[in-house]
């Protein structure tokens, strides 16, 4: 079974940086990121678990949402990661989201 922590610390400390940020780093972008971040992850978990089915856009639940949004996503995909290189790549993909959000 392949060890997901790297993924959870990852997704766990931009998860903590954005619930402590203030109301305005969020709506001048962060949780913007914070979203797109998500659905990238939800999406990369749905290829995996169904290559062949159409792929579902996570919604927007709001800007003091998208902490939770990434954790779920990045849990998500963690059970059906592969891989090491899946697992890099997504973490990868957290650290340029959270460098982005400026968190």
């Amino acid at each position: 079974m392949l060890d997901t922590t790297p993924l959870t610390r990852a997704v766990d400390h931009f998860a903590d940086r954005l619930r402590a940020a203030p109301q305005s780093r969020l709506q001048r972008g962060a949780a913007a990121e914070a979203l797109g971040l998500a659905r990238e992850l939800a999406l990369r978990a749905q290829r995996l678990e169904d290559p062949s089915g159409e792929g579902r856009e996570m919604p927007d639940a709001g800007m003091f949402a998208a902490a939770d949004q990434i954790t779920v996503a990045a849990h998500d995909l963690s059970v059906v990661l592969k891989d090491e290189g899946e697992l890099a790549d997504a973490v990868g993909l957290v650290a340029e989201a959270q460098k982005r959000a400026g968190v």
